[in-house]
């Protein structure tokens, strides 16, 4: 099997019993050496040595006095938010353990850049020995925010980040800013769309983000996004269920759904309720799914038998942000004993 996102620490983690990830110092050590807690020349002896003692033990105690002592309000803060977010995944004991009581709490207390890491660490964990490159790149779509493209009949995903890389640097890094702000000549943004010829080129840039998935119905892009959701219901919440994606939904006895982003579940709200949805808020659903429960047991009585409808749409900027979360908090599940 190859390895693939190596940047998630997966690797420096540990599967508990139930295949949940435990946090480890050397983990922790990876989210201290993130750039916004990393020394740099300005950075005053009360930072360097909490920055030296943490990275010589991850899971220290720090007191009060030694945030205090950083002079530089950003870099305190900094280190306060890391303090928390450490303090969660160990209380928690893993890393699926303190996503979900993160958002079953109601006030999400750390940054989205700790969530999103959690989560890249976690996806990286469901999808381990997957050999299906589509089923990877859609997995980025769970911690990584994607820009939309709908031209041409085609719904195209691409990285976020990456795209404003390239827009920035041409993709030629911190020589291409240099060549932009003299305004030398770059070429054209080339990002390639994943392909069957393509594919196992995934593995050699994984890290890249490079790909662009194509989510037009019935392309290898939204299966292996429905795949992925299946993998994510049943890795959280040990329920077996099958996504399916659809163009529309025609249903009288409509019973529940469930957004996975902001702008779907406003869509979808308004739709249940029989409100108009103006055409500009049509435009941007991407696609509708329709998930069953393989096990009528796991679903409540008044919803059994019927689909649950999920919605994925991008907002007015063609920018998606999936909010997995919605799926381990909104499905109509049995109550358990």
């Amino acid at each position: 099997m190859q390895d693939f996102w190596q940047s998630s620490g997966f690797n420096l983690l540990e599967r508990d019993t139930n295949g949940w990830l435990k946090p480890t110092p050397g983990y922790v050590r990876l989210l201290l050496g993130r750039e916004e807690l990393a020394v740099v020349p300005e950075s005053c002896a009360a930072e360097r040595t909490l920055h030296a003692s943490l990275h010589a033990d991850p899971l220290r105690t720090v007191a009060d006095g030694e945030l205090a002592a950083i002079r530089d309000n950003d870099a305190r803060d900094n280190y306060a938010h890391f303090l928390r977010f450490r303090a969660r995944l160990l209380k928690a004991g893993t890393l699926e353990g303190c996503y979900l009581a993160l958002f079953r709490g109601g006030a999400v207390d750390v940054p989205p850049l700790f969530v999103d890491l959690m989560t890249f660490a976690i996806a990286r964990n469901l999808l381990d020995g997957v050999e299906d490159v589509y089923e990877l790149r859609a997995g980025e779509m769970l911690f990584r925010r994607q820009r939309v493209s709908t031209e041409n009949g085609q719904v195209l995903s691409a990285d976020g980040d990456t795209i404003e890389l390239f827009a920035e640097t041409g993709g030629f890094g911190n020589i291409g800013r240099l060549l932009a702000q003299a305004n030398t000549p770059m070429p054209a943004i080339q990002i390639d769309v994943l392909n069957h010829e393509n594919a196992q080129l995934y593995w050699l840039s994984d890290e890249r983000f490079r790909y662009v998935l194509d989510l037009t119905q019935g392309r290898n892009g939204l299966e292996a996004l429905a795949r992925v959701l299946e993998k994510w219901v049943a890795h959280f919440l040990c329920v077996p269920v099958s996504v399916t994606p659809r163009q529309q939904v025609a249903d009288d006895a409509w019973r529940w759904h469930v957004g996975l982003d902001v702008e779907s579940t406003a869509v979808l709200n308004d739709l249940y309720e029989g409100r108009e949805v103006g055409e500009e808020k049509l435009a941007r659903m991407i696609s509708l799914f329709s998930l069953t429960f393989r096990n009528e047991t796991d679903v409540r009585a008044d919803v059994r038998g019927k689909p649950v409808y999920l919605g994925l749409a991008m907002n007015s900027d063609n920018v998606l942000k999936l909010k997995a979360q919605n799926l381990l908090l909104n499905l109509p599940l049995a109550a358990r004993m």
